[in-house]
This record gives C-alpha cells, structure tokens and sequence, in this order.
C-alpha cells in the first residue's frame, strides 16, 4: 500500500513513524512534512490547504490512501477533492468537518443525539456576551466559534478578561464551567462503525501547575490508572456512537478519526469538543501503545469497511509525551534555533524513547526551530513512572536555546499508578 500523510507536526511524524512501521505499507510520502518526518516517509512540497494540488499529488503517486491530519485542511475540504479524483481519504468531508470547525454546530448536533455535554449559548452581539457571562458566571468559559489551533479557548474568573475574549471573536459560544478531571478519546470511524482507541489526558497549560496561558498542549500520556475501566464502553454508548449516528442521519456521515473532549465530572462524563482529527499531543501516547498495524485500520475506515476490521490490539506499556516549545510560545515564538542532541537520543535512548518533530526543518546540515511547539520527546515503559523517567531523560539530552518544557508531565498519575 501506497501511503500519502498531509500535514508536518508531531501527530503527522507520529502517523508516519507507525505507518513505516506497517509491513503493508511499501511507500510512504508526506506533503510537506518536517525535518523529522524526512526520516521515514518521502517528502513533497504541497500547500496543504490547496484540495486541487493535495489530489494532484496523490494521483501522481499512485496512491492507495491519504491521510489528512491537520483540521484546517478537513474543514477546507481537502479531504472531498481527494475523494473525488478516486482515491481513499482518511478524514471527513467539508461538511462533517464542521464538528470542529464550529463550535456552535457541535453543540446543535450534540443536543440532536442526546450527547451529554454543558449547557451553553451562542452569542453574536455584545449584549448576548453579557447576558451569557452573567446568567453561568464565574469560573466564565468563552470559545471562538471557529479554528483557533487549540488556543481560542478563555477559562477564567476575571469578567473583564472573559469578555474581552468574547467580544473578540465574530461568534463565540459561552458556556458553563465543567469541574472535573479532562480526559482525550480518540474513535476511528466509517460513518457507521466505531472504533474506540484508548483514552489518554493531555496538558493544555503552558507552565507547571497547570498555570500559564492555554496552549496547543504541552504533553500527555496513556493508560490513566485514575479512569473507570468502564470510560470507554460508557463514552462509545453515550457520545460516539450517537454523534456518528446523528452526523449520518443528517446526510453528512462522518468518516475518519473522532475526538472527544470529555470531562469527567461529578454528574458525569460530559463533552467538552469534538475534533475532527487525531490530536496532538494525545497522539503521540495513543500511537505508542498501538499493536495493531495501523494501514489497514486506516484504510477500512476511508472505504466504509471498518467492520470488517478486528478488534484493535494494545501493548501493556505505558506511553508519555513531552513537548519542547520555542522561547516565548504560546506568544509570537522565536525560531531558526539550531537544535543539538537529536544523534544523542537516537544512540542512546531508542527504541524505548524517540524523538517527534513538529516545528523544524533543515537549515544545510543543521535541523533549526520552526515553530511554536518544536519537538515532541515520547517514550514508553512498563508503567508511567518508567516511562516518565525515560522521556525527561531524552529531553535532557536536547539543546534548543531559550526552549522550555514542563516538568509535571503525568507525574501525578504516575504516583498514583505507584
């Protein structure tokens, strides 16, 4: 199987470092990929928002599957204009897309389904903010309706911040504050089938402590040994196989990767978003643990045969994911950075602990900065603890001037796991 990936993060490298993995898979490419990724599939120069030009490019190489990755080219619509020149496409249509594309849509579909999920409003003039920011107060939860790459999000107690937020955004949906743990669930699905993967918790804040300004998520890690064993089974009955039933009666089946944002609270599991793809950084720990080849799986759902696919397999290790970010992110950040120790981590620490790049690219012989969240060191182990350890000593291993990470990843669970 010809594989094409689009997009050049870390959940791209993590996508690709499994699919070249796969014995099924006899040619990897990725558009336009990173200066990791380079590593294990073929790149190629494409814009990934251009649906004309990905479908071009993947008609040229004969592809048998393309995966999108990242949600602004799902919302374009990338994923319909490769389906159209007759190759399979992991990731939903247009359409479908709008699961993550807006927020508002989201909610209208979650109360069609039943999917439960917090109470909230959709407002568009400043009088409905304050009226939507005075009827849940505080702690006040303010989301842009549309994309905003993991930080259009506004969870505070200071009114004025919260509607300055608010009043910022062409469409915002306000909503009550949901208490709790969060935890990611990932589901594979063909519009009919649905296909659970294993849950892991992510760490959107920039700073130890969960303090600091939200960001596009800074680590995770999979299993949680905090979970109810019953988290998934409860999940796929009262929100994902609903969600995937509803989108179908629409006439707008939802095909590809389904992420549930959930919070576990005292009332119960309830949605905090959806995603239309596979997240990052929870993608990083997922893949880790994954057993079963990932092609096939991918495939199935792209063709409206997922049931035709066995149950999905896991490794008993545990998985942990650690970001690296540039100087100042989630701000502007500063890159063209040289980063030294990747050969370092390579010699001495894999195949339990590896290195995944999101924002690099070669500069003559030397990989440099590219962006905000710049590497992604993932490492699995027996347990958390092991896994932790593992992926904090790669991590000392990397020199990026000014870069910073955080210390805490899954340290609680881990300790609880102890």
């Amino acid at each position: 199987m010809k594989v094409l990936v689009i997009g050049g993060g870390a959940r791209e490298h993590a996508l690709c470092r499994s699919l070249s993995l796969d014995p099924d898979v006899t040619a990897l490419y990725c558009a336009p990929g990173n200066a990791g990724i380079a590593e294990v599939a073929e790149l190629h120069p494409v814009d990934p928002m251009d649906g004309d030009a990905v479908a071009r490019l993947a008609v040229e190489l004969k592809s048998d599957l393309v995966v999108v990755g990242p949600e602004a080219p799902l919302v374009a619509g990338v994923a319909d204009a490769v389906r159209a020149a007759g190759i399979p496409c992991f990731g939903p249509s247009k359409e479908a897309a709008q699961l993550e594309g807006s927020k508002a849509f989201a909610k209208d579909v979650m109360a069609a389904a039943n999917v439960p999920t917090a109470r909230s409003y959709v407002c568009t003039t400043p009088e409905e903010i304050d009226e939507a920011l005075d009827a849940f107060g505080a702690p006040y939860v303010v989301k842009d309706d549309g994309l905003a790459a993991g930080k259009g999000v506004v969870v505070t107690d200071d009114l004025a911040v919260a509607r300055e937020h608010a009043l910022a955004c062409e469409r915002v949906v306000i909503e009550e504050f949901l208490d709790g743990p969060e935890v990611s669930l990932f589901a594979i699905t063909d519009g009919v089938t649905v296909l659970p993967l294993q849950p892991a918790q992510d760490f959107k804040r920039a700073l130890d402590g969960d303090e600091g300004p939200n960001t596009g998520g800074m680590g995770a890690y999979s299993p949680l040994p905090w979970a109810d064993p019953k988290l998934v089974d409860e999940v796929m009955a009262s929100v994902l196989q609903p969600t995937v039933d509803e989108l179908r009666r629409r006439g707008t089946p939802f095909s590809g990767l389904l992420y549930a944002g959930l919070a576990i609270t005292s009332r119960g599991v309830r949605v905090i978003e959806f995603n239309a793809r596979f997240g990052d950084p929870e993608t990083q720990v997922v893949l880790a643990r994954l057993k079963t080849p990932l092609a096939s799986v991918l495939l199935h759902s792209a063709t409206g045969t997922l049931d035709a696919e066995p149950p999905l397999t896991w490794r008993d290790d545990a998985a942990v994911t650690v970001v690296i970010a540039s100087h100042n992110y989630p701000a502007t950040p500063r890159t063209g950075d040289p980063i030294e120790g990747l050969a370092d981590v390579a010699a001495q620490d894999q195949p339990s602990a590896y290195v995944l790049h999101a924002g690099t690219k070669r500069d003559g012989d030397t990989v440099v900065s590219a962006g905000g969240r710049v590497l992604s060191v993932t490492a699995t182990g027996k347990d958390l603890a092991e896994a932790r350890e593992r992926a904090y000593t790669a991590v000392g291993r990397i020199r990026l001037d000014g870069s910073q990470h955080r210390t805490d990843i899954a340290r609680e669970a881990a300790g609880a796991q102890g």
